[in-house]
């Protein structure tokens, strides 16, 4: 089994982005199957996500609509970003973090 963790950050005010909603979804043959779902603590993190098998398709959904609309943002550009991964065999663990304004964002493979 191999662990997914994220980390979000709002580059508009410098800072982690806190109250971000996450979910794990699982590509299955009928569509996409929830696994689990939480939200960025006070540093940005998500740390709770269940661990997955390896050679597993898996999305990170972050509704980003809702975290800009706690700051206060109308009408971001990217309502919700979804990055979809596969994970490779002899990994145990994913660290996935995302970069964050109301305009765009940027996300690579961490550690």
């Amino acid at each position: 089994m191999t662990g997914i963790s994220t980390h979000v950050l709002d580059t508009s005010l410098g800072r982690p982005a806190e109250g971000v909603p996450v979910e794990l979804a699982l590509n299955t043959e009928g569509g996409w199957q929830v696994l689990g779902t939480s939200a960025t603590d006070s540093d940005g993190r998500v740390r709770d996500l269940p661990a997955v098998e390896a050679g597993s398709v898996v999305r990170l959904l972050f509704d980003t609509g809702a975290y800009h609309a706690l700051k206060s943002v109308e009408a971001p550009f990217f309502p919700e970003v979804s990055i979809v991964f596969t994970v490779a065999p002899a990994q145990h663990h994913y660290h996935v973090p995302l970069l964050l304004n109301p305009f765009g964002y940027s996300v690579y493979r961490g550690s």
